[in-house]
């Protein structure tokens, strides 16, 4: 099994090399492989609250990588937290790794901010995927960048993550 090396960092923690992975893996998967010119850099990134959950593989390279949105980039009116920019490599799917990253997130969260309802804009053929982790569907599909998606909502009431062995 694949055991990743995490880090988790804010803007100002990143070094250039970091702050280069991720917006490269990004952009290969979102820009390139799903074909969505959006713009990429939408200034959550650089809140105070925002963390960047990052996964590397046994060279060292990134894999996994998701951004943590706290009550402040989610808007701070409601006192949501949100999981976004979910993406794994080419070479870290298919094999339990996008599950691991999820669960990081989520224990990452409610360490952080416990007792918050978690939400995420998730595609629509993944609603699935993240059902497996609390999550639940909220409203209509609608499109962004071409894309069918879903608003999900984990509930607090959904317990603590609990800590698993995932790749």
């Amino acid at each position: 099994m694949n055991h990743a090396r995490w880090q988790v960092a804010s803007f100002n923690e990143l070094s250039a090399e970091r702050l280069y992975a991720l917006l490269r893996l990004r952009a290969e998967v979102f820009v390139v492989e799903q074909a969505c010119a959006f713009l990429d850099l939408d200034g959550l990134d650089t809140e105070p609250d925002t963390l960047h959950l990052m996964g590397f593989d046994q060279h060292g390279e990134l894999a996994r990588y998701a951004r943590l949105l706290g009550p402040q980039g989610c808007g701070g009116g409601n006192g949501e937290v949100a999981i976004g920019r979910v993406v794994c490599a080419r070479a870290a799917r298919g094999n339990g790794q996008g599950h691991g990253l999820i669960a990081r997130a989520m224990e990452e969260m409610a360490e952080r901010w416990p007792g918050r309802v978690i939400k995420l804009s998730a595609q629509a053929h993944l609603q699935g995927f993240y059902a497996g982790h609390g999550f639940v569907v909220e409203g209509e599909t609608y499109l962004e960048d071409g894309i069918p998606h879903v608003e999900m909502r984990r509930p607090p009431s959904g317990g603590a993550p609990v800590r698993v062995n995932t790749p």
